[in-house]
């Protein structure tokens, strides 16, 4: 189950393990590691020098006075579909965590802004929309850290997913088949080994459906939507020594999609293309193609009274568009193929060390260079000063681009404990960034985490925050070029994206009351240059932009229940995300927006009221489980005819589902057969109508589906 708290401020130097059961369930802590598994000496030794090796790691990270959200690998077991979803669902389950389209996630108010670990190490952001490149697969634990972060987070700062991965100390695997409704397979393997002082771990699945993304027009199994995903994972380490340890983290996911259609349409822009203005809408064939693969090499060295951690990461990710030239043309006035890489790389170094009994010292150093092209390839008609075509062909608009950044950030901090039921963490980071501005910032971080009685915890913080637009998205079409031509953008101002500067407030509790804990969480964030994102044009390549001004202020409830086989989950939010005055990327904007805007606060697109998840898993003897989980949500914002921007919002929704799974005791390893059904109710709802600031066109939630999977151990 979930587990909401401000773990590890109250454990000292001890580990913070997970106790993993068939059921959902908390992560526990121990203040040493379990017993190692009765085989050879040697054997022995190695797992527990690891574990010990993985505490001293978590200690260089502890998240003092945030709110952790812990979701291990037998909880996502439990969710239908199990680790055939896709990590974006798992997440899903938290408190503040709201669902958009292309799979978004919007957490506590913010667009994005979510930064992605391995093992505490940062995977640099990528160029993927629609596929996602860590499946739950790899995943022996995933965290999910919101509130006022200490110093060693930075940069994206809505949220940390940090991973901790699967490694292998006991030789065996899975192999399995997953599929069902609307067209959906998915086969997959993974396999973990040890030898000697060498364990590693691989996993690999194929993904095949019908419904790529989401449906336009409410659809189960909508036109020209099919979909393949490729993804593989390996980790391997070396124990040097009983205090040191190497480790290699390598990955790739390659997708494509169609894009779906809506049937029945016909141009009605008033263009034609050499004398033809006649195309069914079901006929257009809009694909893209994302890719991302990566790599982690880690060396931690751990002392007494120090841990040191260095990595160095790297990540390479291409986003192509091939467009339907006629179609798109006498639709939309104009076919754009793009094509646009990014190359991050990196170092992370950090560690920890002990200086009193009452402080223990934290510092790091994380330098990442970004190194990204853009090539577009643009057909669009010539127009006159009425906006009527000129000629009878489309002309060609070819706009390349290239850009590097580079980001140094430094931070130092100091957890005290002036009393065994006190801890005060405070610190100092910096950020400098060398990209299309310069901008630097110092920011405080501070929190409390207090325990007046066993079972209870208070924890308040503040934290200021320092976050520039994703680097990879900021555009640099020269849109002057498309002045006079069926593509010209509604304005002509273009100041380039600024960084998000932020002063975030949180205060929080949790109560553990036998087997029922409870929590709440209260946050405000007071933003200025606040960072949005938006859909400009056919490539669904989102492009950032700024409000002036802008805030997000919530309260979420969290409820947690164990209790034998049975083992249950709620969380509720509300939440109030605004901004004003529009101050760069201006030109993709209505000027009549832009003017309202720049004097009234409206809600941000991907602004929800309320959300929520709940889930229920019981076990059944030794091997029946089942386990039911809802999301549900009150409609993110859309734009009414005649009215402000984003005033209004789509229906609200609950989307319920349902899993039923048995492992059967075999030679060699259990077979598990499991059956699920997603959405049972068969709700169809709107997640976007395709109005709004930055909305390009409307989506739907899954209909219903009945899927099955079985899989054999070895």
């Amino acid at each position: 189950m979930l587990r909401t708290a401000s773990r590890r401020a109250l454990l000292g130097a001890s580990a913070s393990l997970l106790s993993l059961m068939a059921a959902p369930t908390f992560a526990q802590s121990a203040a040493t590691p379990p017993a190692a598994p009765a085989t050879t000496g040697q054997v022995a030794e190695i797992v527990v020098t690891a574990q010990r090796l993985d505490a001293a790691r978590s200690e260089i990270e502890p998240a003092l006075g945030a709110t952790t959200y812990s979701m291990p690998e037998a909880f996502i077991n439990n969710l239908p579909s199990g680790a055939n979803v896709q990590l974006n669902q798992v997440i899903l389950q938290a408190p503040g965590v709201a669902q958009d389209s292309f799979g978004q996630l919007h957490i506590r108010g913010d667009h994005g802004n979510i930064q992605y670990r391995l093992n505490n190490v940062i995977l640099p952001e990528g160029l993927q929309v629609f596929g996602q490149s860590l499946s739950p697969r790899l995943a022996a634990n995933v965290d999910l850290i919101t509130g006022a972060l200490p110093a060693q987070y930075g940069i994206r700062d809505a949220g940390i997913v940090n991973i901790t991965t699967k490694s292998g100390f006991k030789n065996g695997g899975e192999v399995g088949v997953y599929g069902g409704s609307h067209g959906m397979v998915e086969p997959s393997i993974e396999y973990g080994g040890s030898s000697g002082a060498t364990s590693g771990f691989f996993s690999g699945s194929y993904t095949g459906t019908d419904v790529g993304i989401e449906s336009p027009d409410g659809r189960g199994t909508p036109l020209h939507d099919h979909s393949d995903q490729y993804q593989a994972f390996g980790y391997l380490d070396r124990i040097l020594d009983d205090a040191s340890r190497i480790s290699l983290i390598a990955g790739t996911s390659q997708d494509k999609f169609q894009f779906p259609n809506v049937s029945g349409l016909q141009p009605d822009t008033g263009f034609s293309q050499n004398g033809g203005t006649a195309f069914p809408s079901e006929k257009l064939n809009q694909n893209q193609k994302e890719g991302t693969s990566y790599g982690i090499v880690t060396y931690l060295k751990t002392t007494d009274k120090f841990t040191g951690q260095a990595s160095v990461f790297a990540r390479y990710s291409e986003l192509q568009y091939t467009p339907d030239v006629t179609g798109e043309l006498l639709f939309n006035g104009i076919a754009q193929a793009a094509r646009k890489t990014d190359l991050s790389f990196g170092t992370q170094l950090e560690g920890v060390y002990k200086l009193t009994d009452t402080h223990t010292v934290r510092g790091g150093a994380i330098i990442s260079i970004d190194h990204t092209t853009s090539k577009t390839n643009s057909q669009v008609f010539a127009v006159d000063v009425t906006g009527a075509q000129i000629g009878r062909a489309a002309e060609t608009i070819i706009d390349n681009s290239k850009a590097d950044a580079q980001t140094y950030s430094a931070y130092l901090q100091d957890e005290w404990k002036p009393f065994d039921s006190l801890t005060v963490n405070y610190g100092l980071r910096f950020d400098q960034l060398n990209a299309f501005r310069h901008e630097n910032q110092l920011s405080p971080r501070v929190n409390v985490v207090w325990k007046p009685m066993e079972g209870t915890t208070v924890h308040a913080g503040y934290a200021r925050y320092f976050s520039p637009p994703p680097f990879e998205l900021v555009s640099s079409e020269s849109f002057l070029k498309f002045v006079g031509t069926s593509a010209e953008a509604p304005g002509t101002q273009n100041d380039l994206p600024k960084s998000e500067r932020d002063n975030y407030f949180d205060v929080g509790a949790q109560q553990k009351i036998g087997g029922l804990t409870l929590g709440v969480d209260v946050y405000d964030k007071e933003a200025k240059n606040l960072v949005d994102e938006g859909q400009f044009g056919a490539p669904i390549i989102l492009t950032p932009f700024n409000y002036k001004v802008g805030y997000s202020r919530g309260v979420e409830l969290s409820a947690n229940y164990v209790n034998g086989g049975l083992s249950a989950y709620g969380n509720f939010a509300i939440s109030r995300a605004q901004g004003k005055d529009i101050i760069s990327s201006q030109f993709n904007f209505d000027p009549g927006d832009l003017a309202y805007i720049q004097n009234h606060f409206i809600f941000l697109d991907h602004d929800q009221t309320y959300s929520a998840s709940a889930g229920l898993a019981y076990k059944f003897g030794e091997g029946t489980r089942v386990s039911g989980d809802l999301i549900y949500g009150s409609g993110l914002r859309l734009t009414p005819d005649g009215a402000p921007p984003n005033s209004g919002h789509v229906n609200g929704y609950t989307q319920v589902n349902l899993s039923v799974a048995h492992e059967f005791e075999m030679a060699g390893g259990p077979l598990t057969v499991r059956a699920d059904v997603i959405n049972l109710f068969d709700k169809e709802y709107q997640i976007r109508n395709g109005t709004g600031v930055g909305v390009g066109a409307p989506q739907f939630g899954p209909r219903r589906g009945f899927y099955a999977g079985i899989s054999k151990a070895f």
